[in-house]
């Protein structure tokens, strides 16, 4: 199901392709408003939203009805019932409703410096994905954030931060706004090469041809195992750890299940050893095999 009421785009806009961004969310509308006032707050404002809602109840409905008349965001909420974790299949929803070329994933607790947007759309190139990493905020941090903190851009200047209890250690280099050294970094870094969910993203095209995201994979590595496919594909991968700066919200994760993250695992390691580009369980499924991702005749 999905729910639009577009408060219309607004100026600031950069060139590139047209772009939305994918918020992944469930049952968090505290966490989702802090995430949303932070795209609202991006210097380059050309793209829309696309919430992929993975059976929140009515408070986050409510809240995206008032975020489109606070913000001006050009929101559209997907949405399907509650039966367990499905962030695959409702990531999947969100690309098939897609009218952009170039899509933007992050979470709905993971919250964006005003150049995230811009630093993603910079750099997008076909046959490419970039993908980024987060700074970790502790829990009382976490717990007492505002919309003002993220409106006024506090929530991801470092000194603040600091004021605020947070110990970066290594991950300060993340606060800078140095383009050419963040790049420099970016080049040397050795983390692992993989896709992360809530900071990554490519072309439309490039996710319709690897066929979306694992509908059958529970939590653990499903969002990596999507880029693993796009490395089968050849694209290339372009990190933007030190570039695409967000913090993330401290929460428990109940939900995680060790044995779901082993055979997730294993999968993974079938994913790579065979080179397998397209799952058999992905957006074609769910849109009656449409190959342009769309749903209905």
């Amino acid at each position: 199901m999905t729910e639009r009421t577009a408060a219309g785009r607004q100026d600031g806009r950069a060139a590139g392709p047209s772009t939305a961004v994918v918020v992944a969310t469930y049952n968090w509308p505290w966490a989702l408003e802090l995430v949303l006032w932070g795209l609202a707050a991006q210097g380059d404002r050309a793209f829309r939203v696309i919430v992929a809602d993975d059976g929140s109840g009515p408070e986050t409905r409510a809240l995206l009805e008032r975020m489109r008349a606070e913000s001006g965001l050009d929101i559209l909420h997907v949405w399907h019932d509650d039966q367990g974790f499905r962030k695959s299949e409702i990531l999947n929803r969100a690309i098939a409703a897609a009218d952009e070329e170039y899509l933007i994933f992050t979470d709905g607790d993971v919250i964006p410096r005003d150049d995230f947007v811009a630093v993603h759309k910079r750099l997008a190139k076909r046959g490419t994905y970039l993908a980024g990493m987060t700074v970790r905020l502790p829990q009382a941090l976490s717990e007492r954030l505002t919309p003002d903190d993220v409106r006024s851009g506090r929530v991801t200047d470092l000194g603040w931060l600091r004021s605020q209890g947070l110990r970066p250690g290594r991950h300060a280099l993340r606060f800078s706004r140095n383009y050419r050294w963040n790049a420099f970094l970016d080049r040397i870094t050795t983390s692992k090469r993989r896709w992360r969910g809530g900071n990554a993203s490519t072309f439309r095209e490039h996710l319709l041809a690897v066929n979306g995201f694992d509908n059958g994979m529970g939590y653990g590595g499903q969002d990596a195992e999507i880029g693993e496919r796009l490395d089968n594909l050849g694209l290339r991968h372009q990190r933007v750890r030190f570039r695409a700066m967000t913090v993330h919200l401290w929460h428990e994760r109940p939900w995680r299940d060790e044995a779901i993250v082993v055979e997730n695992g294993r999968y993974r390691e079938q994913v790579r050893a065979e080179k397998i580009v397209r799952t058999p369980r992905g957006i074609a499924e769910l849109t009656g095999g449409r190959p342009d991702g769309r749903t209905g005749g």
